[in-house]
């Protein structure tokens, strides 16, 4: 088996999220600097099996793209290029933050742990990971 890998993309902050090998469960993996996620993902993928890239597709309410889509964008590029036989999926990111800061501030942390954006970023890709498995269940 295998798993499906997630990305909450940014430009300070990655945030990483992974299905079970049986795609069943979505967990929150880690955050890596942009700079250090190639050399993540190598390792990574030197242990794991991954059958899917899943991006968080950052759009403005109106649906058009964001700022930082062309940054989203160029990372995906650089993947397919990396991992040509991984598809590629994307899910729209709108709202992902704001769920992340309400599901930590729901979770009983302390301040300083809420004011923590690592555990956004993470809890984001985890959101952005669970969309995608509840629309291919649809399917």
């Amino acid at each position: 088996m295998s798993r499906i890998l997630a990305f909450d993309y940014g430009t300070k902050r990655i945030g990483l999220a992974v299905t079970d090998p049986l795609q069943i469960i979505a967990t929150g993996l880690d955050t890596v600097h942009p700079k250090d996620i190639m050399e993540f993902l190598k390792k990574y993928l030197s242990t794991e099996t991954v059958s899917a890239f899943v991006f968080g597709d950052p759009k403005q309410m109106d649906g058009s793209p964001s700022d930082s889509a062309q940054h989203v964008k160029g990372f995906a590029r650089t993947l397919k290029k990396t991992y040509p036989d991984i598809p590629q999926h994307w899910i729209d990111e709108r709202f992902t933050s704001k769920l992340a800061h309400q599901t930590i501030l729901q979770s009983g942390l302390k301040k300083q742990d809420r004011q923590n954006k690592e555990r956004v970023d993470t809890i984001s890709a985890t959101i952005i990971l669970q969309y995608f498995m509840e629309a291919n269940r649809l399917t």
